[in-house]
């Protein structure tokens, strides 16, 4: 009845006691114990298995410890060096980052000048004292040379060590392996080793939890310890964890046994005994911590690691061996892939920093190293896995196939995507998941999107012939992730400031109506001498210049600018504008509807309850809007889900949304990332699944999904045309927002390119005014043009 009793606690998500703990440590029902782990687990890591791509540098394999079971640890050779130079360092580490590595694991002996003379020698010919100077040297050597990112596991350290060597790296390490001070005795696999004492690495392990650096540790089992000896020493770590939260994952490693070591013919734990241990592990730590087991050293059993409550495999070298097991080879990454598919889990990289640390770097990272981080990491705080960046001429990764469009077996998925095509509405916790589906999950998101577009819009694709005209790029406002404005808070940007006149802008109407342009949109920064009569005097002249074209034009907060300089209510204001000639609004500005985001991004701009009231007040006033959405910098899934939720909700009360745009963020010239301190872009993935996402979360409401050729470029527009998308939005002829934060697509897209690349794509084009009018003359000769 007690173990019945601590089981259920933990199914309750309670933190078990350390006497309740130890209690399990005679119960030996494997089923029981890993269907609750597993389920544990997926509380919080869903369907996820992450790994690390790493390289391995073993700095020195020389150390003052003598395990018993080691093969690591060597004595000197004569004319041999004992230390790799800065070269051979290099060599592994640009090895590892062309083979698409992120970590560069640093593993080495302890100590070793305490023992061994020639250690002390060789240091001091490469200019350093201790073997922990050196590594610092190197491991900054690695990220200033090949921007990997260094995890450290050189032995037991000091809290000045710890500090030191976080300068140069993400995260550090040290095994606990047993509490049990029997294995230091003599005859004991530790006994010579004063660096195993636990009491010693306890101490290191605390250190590094004061010294805020992430950490990993674990315990090595059948090495003689007892069962209750491992609860023993998992209890400790969870103590030191829970006082510093440092501890970002937890190892559970078996002993293999090794030819020429004193535990040669000792016995291997066997696979029920390690996977009671990961289950008994889980049930400690509980559902955030992550547990991982080496693939390599039970690589006939990966299934049943997994479905015993790990969520991660750790390290995995595509290039290096495993030189602590080096009778082991690391499992090729399609089959690690494969063994975690067969569990209904996906396979995802990581950094040698976990997401939770990462979405804290201010906490755990030396700032000089966040730049390092974030150009490295997706949206969920994973490993980025692409090269392509919004506005960039860099390849479409490919994303979506014909098949395999099922989703993992284990994922409600399908169940999430039949309720959007119902047309109800979308919990945040459900959108999250939405936006963090991969593999089988993601091609399965983008095609239900693309089926219901087809279902809502049928083939056709539509486009607006317009013309954008910035009449000003001078800006008092202070937006961090602009590159376009010009004013006292930006340097080093692209361009001088101007300010056209109402003459140049009448000028620029003209030339576009000549081309065809039925809209011209007029977009600016806000500017200090700018009042609400600029932009009545700017809607007067473009109608003065031509009065059938639709003028779209000023963003929410050019609107309150506007009222707020004239000192009247945004309504009235509105209505002024209404009066001459303003027929709607771009929904820009609104970034990220969430002042968590706004507050960092934006600060100076308008919060989220202030743009929602301006657009919801044109609305109401008979003016129609568009929505957009810029991400992919220092958002989230979750920031995601809040401002679809809210773009939903007032389309719900007002119906005055044309079109939602996704405007992925354009990171070459942008301040917040000049100044490393925003993600470069989403990923491919994630902007497909932006437009695709919206497809769903906004069914029934808002029927266009607008891809931003400008942002995407043609394979990036082709792609996202078979995730949802059904609306090309405008051929501009002359873009210079985003040419001036660094994108290369070009300033206009002619009417015979657009109808070309949608021909290309089997749709179907239609020209389309800005409120999704038929442009019927339009669709026979274009073609024609465009097939001739």
């Amino acid at each position: 009845m007690q173990y019945k009793a601590v089981i259920k606690k933990t199914e309750q998500g309670e933190r078990l006691s350390s006497e309740e703990a130890l209690l399990l440590a005679d119960y030996t029902n494997i089923e029981v114990l890993t269907n609750v782990a597993a389920a544990i687990r997926d509380r919080e890591h869903a369907d996820n298995v992450t790994y690390s791509p790493k390289v391995f540098i073993p700095l020195t394999k020389l150390c003052r410890d003598v395990c018993h079971y080691c093969t690591f640890a060597e004595t000197p050779k004569k004319n041999e060096r004992t230390y790799l130079t800065a070269e051979q360092v290099l060599e592994i580490a640009n090895a590892g980052k062309q083979a698409g590595c992120n970590e560069a694991l640093f593993t080495l002996g302890d100590k070793p000048g305490l023992r061994y003379q020639s250690a002390r020698e060789e240091l001091n010919k490469l200019g350093h004292s201790t073997t922990l100077s050196y590594l610092e040297e190197m491991a900054k050597l690695v990220i200033d040379e090949t921007g990997l990112l260094p995890h450290l596991n050189p032995g037991v350290m000091s809290r000045h060590d710890l500090l030191s060597l976080r300068k140069v790296s993400v995260s550090q390490g040290l095994m606990l392996e047993s509490l049990s001070m029997r294995l230091c005795e003599k005859g004991g696999p530790h006994y010579g080793s004063p660096d195993k004492h636990p009491v010693t690495r306890l101490g290191s392990i605390a250190a590094a939890g004061g010294a805020r650096v992430p950490f990993t540790s674990g315990i090595l089992i059948g090495i003689g310890e007892t069962r209750r000896e491992r609860i023993e020493s998992l209890l400790a770590l969870r103590e030191l964890h829970e006082a510093d939260d440092h501890i970002q994952e937890i190892i559970i490693q078996n002993f293999r046994r090794k030819p020429g070591t004193k535990m040669h013919n000792a016995p291997e734990p066997d696979l029920n005994d390690l996977v009671w241990t990961i289950a008994i592990a889980r049930l400690i730590f509980g559902a955030r911590m992550n547990i991982q087991a080496p693939p390599n050293l039970m690589p006939d059993a990966m299934s049943q690691l997994i479905n015993a409550g790990i969520n991660d495999w750790g390290g995995v070298s595509p290039i290096t061996p495993d030189h602590v097991n080096p009778e082991a080879a690391w499992p090729q990454l399609n089959k690690l892939s494969e063994a975690t598919e067969m569990t209904g889990k996906h396979l995802v990289a990581r950094l040698p920093i976990y997401p939770d640390y990462v979405n804290s770097l201010d906490k755990w990272i030396d700032p000089e190293l966040h730049k390092q981080v974030l150009n490295k990491v997706d949206a969920e705080g994973y490993a980025r896995t692409d090269n392509w960046y919004a506005g960039s001429d860099h390849a479409v990764p490919k994303q979506m196939t014909a098949n395999n469009v099922v989703p993992a077996y284990k994922s409600n998925i399908s169940q999430l995507i039949d309720k959007a095509c119902s047309g109800k509405t979308l919990a945040e916790k459900d959108i999250v998941k939405l936006f963090n589906a991969r593999e089988r999950d993601f091609n399965y998101v983008c095609r239900a999107a693309n089926e219901l577009r087809s279902e809502v819009n049928g083939d056709a694709v539509t486009y607006v012939v317009n013309r954008n005209i910035n009449y000003t790029n001078i800006c008092y406002f202070g937006c961090r992730f602009c590159a376009f404005s010009k004013g006292h808070v930006n340097e080093h940007l692209r361009e001088p400031g101007y300010n056209l006149s109402l003459s140049e802008i009448q000028k620029l109407v003209r030339s576009a109506w000549s081309k065809g342009a039925t809209e011209v949109c007029l977009q600016g920064g806000i500017h200090p001498e700018y009042t609400g009569e600029t932009y009545l005097s700017i809607t007067r002249a473009v109608k003065q210049a031509q009065p059938q074209i639709h003028v779209h034009a000023f963003s929410p907060l050019e609107i309150t600018h506007g009222a707020d300089t004239l000192g009247i209510s945004i309504r009235d204001y509105l209505l002024e504008l209404k009066k001459t000639g303003l027929s709607s609004l771009p929904g820009t500005a609104a970034e990220i509807l969430d002042d968590e985001i706004r507050s960092i991004i934006c600060p100076d701009k308008l919060n989220t309850e202030q743009w929602l009231n301006v657009i919801k007040t044109a609305h109401e006033i008979g003016l129609s809007t568009t929505a957009t959405i810029m991400f992919g910098h220092v958002d989230t899934p979750v920031h995601w889900a809040r401002h679809l939720l809210r773009i939903r909700k007032l389309q719900q009360e007002t119906g005055g949304f044309t079109e939602f745009v996704p405007l992925p963020y354009v990171h070459m010239s942008a301040p917040l990332s000049r100044k490393g301190r925003a993600r470069p872009g989403p990923t491919f993935r994630e902007t497909l699944l932006m437009h695709a996402v919206a497809r769903l979360v906004f069914h029934t409401h808002i029927d266009n999904i607008q891809a931003s050729w400008v942002k995407l470029g043609k394979e990036g527009v082709k792609a996202c045309l078979d995730a949802g998308v059904n609306d090309l939005g405008g051929t501009l002829m002359y873009e210079s927002i985003s040419r001036s934060a660094g994108a290369v697509h070009g300033q206009e897209f002619s009417k015979v390119e657009l109808c070309q690349l949608i021909l290309d794509c089997n749709r179907t084009p239609q020209q389309r005014t800005t409120l999704y009018g038929q442009i019927e003359s339009d669709y026979m000769g274009l073609t024609e043009r465009c097939v001739h």
